[in-house]
């Protein structure tokens, strides 16, 4: 019986990868990610050479079951494009399917945007709600107003397409945007939504709503 290892990967920095994941990816003998092209610049700054395969939103059900058939005789690390796979991410379903097989899978802990922003935040708060990436739309509206009823602070990702639209639609809401994390562009806005302007949106946004 294989093993399967949740490997957490940089968010934007490169350096920010444990010395356990760089040991894991190279004893696996496959490494499952949502774009091969995005892993394999990780894997060549650290010499890693390791077969590919790419699992992500729109993998169908007969990719999960070959790689849970792969998963009886080999050992799969599981990364996304950046950062903790599994939270707010394609390789939950990976993960849940695993578990009812009864195979073994063991997490190798790591960057984590929601973390890393929250970090920087300076919000003393010892709780908060995670919501993920919004619905684009159906659905959207209801979860900004459920947001908007929130007793703590509320983080959410979204992407640098639909940023604007978010800062608008959370109205004089305070918030913390952060971009590019960990990047050389890294920055932080801060105060009300609604007069928040991202000129160049880039990548994803890490969002705390307070």
């Amino acid at each position: 019986m294989g093993t399967l290892f949740i490997v957490a990967t940089p968010i934007g920095n490169l350096e920010d990868i444990t010395l356990r994941a760089l040991r894991v990816l190279k004893e696996a003998d496959l490494i499952a990610c949502e774009d091969t092209r995005q892993t394999a610049v990780l894997l060549k700054k650290y010499h890693i050479s390791k077969p590919l395969i790419s699992y992500h939103q729109h993998s169908k059900i007969q990719k999960i079951d070959y790689l849970l058939d792969q998963l009886k005789s080999k050992n799969i690390a599981l990364v996304s494009d950046a950062g903790t796979p599994a939270v707010s991410d394609p390789g939950a379903l990976l993960v849940a399917e695993a578990i009812k097989s009864n195979i073994p899978v063991i997490p190798i802990p790591g960057p984590c945007a929601a973390i890393t922003a929250w970090q920087a935040s300076g919000l003393k708060n010892s709780e908060f709600s995670f919501y993920g990436f919004l619905p684009h739309k159906k659905g959207r509206q209801t979860l900004l107003n459920k947001i908007s009823q929130e007793d703590q602070p509320v983080i959410l990702y979204e992407s640098c397409h639909r940023i604007n639209k978010l800062l608008q639609e959370l109205g004089e809401q305070e918030v913390i945007v952060a971009k590019e994390l960990t990047k050389i562009h890294e920055q932080f806005y801060r105060g009300k939504a609604n007069a928040i302007k991202i000129a160049v949106p880039k990548g994803e946004f890490v969002v705390i709503i307070f």
